[in-house]
């Protein structure tokens, strides 16, 4: 097995998600945004799930932990780049603009284990030792020991068949094996980026950075101002063509269309998570009455806001 050192050296910065092979189908945009599922704790098995290249620009309502066991990758988190690979453990925090890219030829394997905010809330113990140690903060990837990636992925193992149960203290014995997994993980080494993320990439951060603080607060007192691309690259000091084109380069759709999803993303969020009235989100929204938002919402999701609202469309899981 190559060296850590021999793999840092021979990693290649990658700029766009679209440089490697993809197993979605041509001209399916790589961005996933999922947080008003309703669930708290849950597992997902990499190696049977997979892991294809994918964008998370918005907020999450959830924690994170990404165990890697094998196949190596670029994880972007902020505005700095960190090549993978085995034994390699990432804590992802909610509000963390993250990209990730394959670098094998085949998805790698591993674990995510994901929790709600809401979660940490019921559990102090489990939120006294994420603050006292700061993971997901100051500690956002390691590198495991053989001794401890296998111990690790020993109580990622057990955890995921807690989860299958169904037993109604599940969730507490659960967070007994994240605290375990944040204890052994400390035993790993603090895991250098790569390098800083290409100009071009800063652009695209930037513009779903200012799309996320324009859309995430929203609420009857503050609804959403800026709906145009054309609005988005004024905020940047950018041309509308130039800001257009180098997200298309790395998402595969234009500004108007992420602009659009994040809309309708925000408009599920508010249906399932508030009691606001459909008048009241439509505001939020930008619209200036129901009847047109709740055309627009059916148009792209296929039910309308009060049929989603009784029955959430809960998408499966991505990245």
């Amino acid at each position: 097995m190559k060296t850590r050192q021999t793999r840092t050296s021979e990693a290649q910065p990658i700029t766009m998600v679209y440089d490697m092979p993809s197993v979605l189908p041509p001209g399916t945009t790589p961005v996933s945004r999922l947080y008003y599922e309703d669930w708290n704790i849950k597992v997902v098995d990499r190696e049977k799930t997979g892991c294809d290249n994918y964008l998370t620009p918005n907020r999450r309502d959830f924690y994170k932990i990404m165990f890697m066991t094998s196949g190596t990758g670029v994880k972007t988190m902020g505005k700095n780049n960190y090549y993978i690979d085995e034994r390699t453990i990432l804590f992802l925090h909610p509000n963390e603009i993250v990209c990730w890219r394959n670098t094998s030829p085949k998805a790698g394997g591993g674990i995510f284990c994901m929790f709600k905010k809401r979660y940490l809330d019921q559990h102090p113990s489990l939120k006294l030792i994420i603050d006292r140690y700061k993971f997901f903060t100051e500690k956002k990837i390691l590198r495991l020991s053989e001794e401890s990636a296998r111990m690790v992925h020993s109580l990622l193992t057990q955890m995921k068949a807690e989860a299958t149960t169904g037993n109604p203290l599940a969730e507490e014995a659960m967070q007994a094996y994240v605290q375990l997994i944040l204890i052994e993980s400390l035993k790993g080494t603090d895991y250098a980026p790569v390098g800083e993320i290409t100009n071009d990439y800063r652009h695209v951060y930037d513009f779903f950075e200012l799309l996320e603080k324009e859309t995430n607060l929203a609420n009857p007192d503050n609804p959403i101002r800026m709906r145009t691309a054309k609005e988005y690259a004024e905020k940047l000091n950018l041309n509308p063509n130039y800001l257009n084109g180098l997200v298309k380069k790395h998402t595969g759709q234009p500004v108007s269309t992420l602009i659009k999803n994040r809309l309708l993303e925000e408009s599920k969020a508010l249906l399932v998570q508030t009691n606001w009235t459909l008048q009241e989100i439509s505001q939020i929204i930008g619209f200036a009455d129901q009847p047109n938002f709740s055309q627009f919402f059916k148009r792209y999701v296929g039910v309308t806001p009060n049929d989603f609202r009784r029955s959430p469309i809960s998408p499966d899981y991505e990245g």
